[in-house]
């Protein structure tokens, strides 16, 4: 069974650091079987997360493939992988894309973590785009049955681990015109 994960954006009073509050809509993304358990759990966690009264505002199918967090890291970027692939029957390349939720902490990890992710992978890709995401924080499903008890350590483990840096030195072989003055 695939996982499919919901991005609800819950609305609430925070308190900052001058003691005033203000009301934030911030997006989170749990892992559900339906819209009613997403609700459920995010009200679970949201529950544990503030003790202000917060609402719902929305709830919907997040497009993501693969959820990739890492320790040290506090933002999360949506990675674009295009996977590219030979089609000998027509003699064209087909390209798939797919979504990828990378934690880092700016655009240059992002793309790093991405690298570090896909070094297994076989065949052929590209990352067309990596942009900063509005998600606060990420709320997998585990059940607490024996099973999932390795599932929990391996998520965790994932959150712990930091990416080797790449083994080949990136070369930047842009180069960009002057501007010349008048």
């Amino acid at each position: 069974m695939s996982v499919v994960w919901y991005e609800c954006k819950v609305k609430y009073r925070k308190t900052d650091e001058t003691g005033g509050q203000k009301v934030l809509t911030e997006p989170y993304l749990v892992d559900a079987l339906s819209y009613t358990e997403a609700e459920k759990r995010m009200n679970e966690e949201m529950a544990a997360y503030t003790s202000e009264e917060f609402k719902i505002t929305s709830i919907k199918v997040a497009n993501y493939a693969e959820i990739h967090p890492f320790e040290n890291a506090d933002r999360w970027f949506k990675s674009k992988i295009t996977l590219i692939a030979y089609d000998e029957e027509s003699g064209k390349e087909r390209k798939t894309s797919m979504y990828m939720l990378v934690q880092a902490n700016d655009v240059r990890e992002a793309y790093d973590n991405t690298l570090h992710i896909m070094k297994s992978t076989m065949g052929e890709y590209s990352i067309p785009s990596i942009s900063e995401t509005p998600i606060m924080d990420v709320f997998p499903y585990f059940s607490g049955e024996e099973g999932e008890t390795e599932m929990l350590e391996r998520f965790n483990a994932l959150k712990a681990s930091k990416p080797d840096k790449p083994e080949v030195e990136i070369i930047d072989h842009m180069e960009f015109e002057t501007a010349t003055e008048e």
